[in-house]
């Protein structure tokens, strides 16, 4: 068959069509992105939309706080997230490194091992759960998972719905939600707080509402606690061992009438400061606890 014969002319134009469309394939099927972060709400972000990031910091402690979304054996522990170890990250050679303002002290030495992407939920002025939606939706963007964070979006939003219409016809008592610094201490979660974004988003009332720094109040006495005896008292772990020693012996702890009613509900752990993925677990595990509750206030 002559070279220039019509059928070598047709099997030339498929050998060019089928390279143009392996090409085509090829492109579609880039490797993916490898990512690393620093910051425990985009690591659970991340792992909520599908991004398996090379690696992360502190992950023993966030198996421990966070919980979930559960971390991939595959993910490379850099260390604390305070001190990361940059010579391990580096060998691991992400092509980009995530952080929030929360690590922006660390950027001048990880942009020297990849190029840095800040994205912060928790920030002066900022609703925090609003926040953590913008977050999801651009760290869908960067790493090719658009469709995947849209949904963590919807799906978040669609839950706390429907736990709210769970709580509907509850006692109308607002909740104050605290972490004990220690025997004599706590902590409480304010309205511009990711605890009082989602108390809000369930049609419940925070009993706190004096000025905080979208996350808690510095440490106050517990008398603090008498100001608001009609409210439920949710305890976040962890919960210091002598606190919890003193507190079963305390006159006063034991007087105050939440604690007297049985009005205290104890969650299990929770990163106050994560992402829409937290949010989630604070809601989930505040509505179980609620419908463990018997009338008058006991515990089943």
């Amino acid at each position: 068959m002559s070279a220039d014969t019509p059928r070598a002319r047709i099997t030339r134009r498929g050998f060019v069509a089928g390279a143009l469309l392996a090409t085509l394939g090829g492109a579609r099927a880039a490797p993916a992105l490898r990512v690393a972060t620093v910051d425990w709400a985009l690591l659970e972000t991340l792992l909520a939309i599908g991004v398996t990031p090379v690696a992360a910091a502190e992950l023993v402690l966030y198996r421990q706080v966070v919980v979930e979304p559960p971390v991939p054996a595959s993910v490379a522990d850099i260390g604390l997230r305070g001190t990361p170890n940059y010579e391990a990250l580096r060998l691991l050679g992400p092509d980009v490194i995530f952080t929030s303002n929360f690590s922006a002290w660390a950027e001048p030495k990880l942009k020297l091992i990849a190029p840095v992407e800040t994205l912060s939920i928790y920030a002066r002025g900022v609703p925090p759960f609003a926040g953590a939606e913008r977050v999801a939706l651009d760290l869908g963007a960067r790493t090719g998972r658009t469709a995947a964070a849209a949904a963590l979006v919807a799906d978040t939003r669609s839950e706390l719905d429907r736990l709210k219409a769970r709580l509907a016809g509850g006692d109308g008592r607002p909740l104050m939600v605290i972490n004990l610094g220690d025997a004599r201490h706590f902590r409480v979660f304010g309205t511009d707080s990711m605890f009082g974004a989602v108390l809000e988003r369930l049609g419940l009332a925070n009993a706190w509402t004096a000025a905080t720094r979208y996350s808690a109040t510095a440490p106050m006495g517990l008398e603090a606690l008498a100001q608001v005896g009609e409210a439920w008292i949710v305890l976040i772990p962890p919960v210091p061992a002598d606190a919890e020693r003193m507190l079963a012996a305390s006159a006063f702890w034991q007087a105050l009438p939440a604690v007297r009613a049985g009005r205290v509900l104890r969650l299990a752990a929770i990163d106050p400061f994560g992402g829409l993925p937290a949010a989630l677990r604070f809601a989930r595990l505040l509505t179980g606890a609620m419908a463990r509750v018997k009338p008058g206030g006991a515990h089943g």
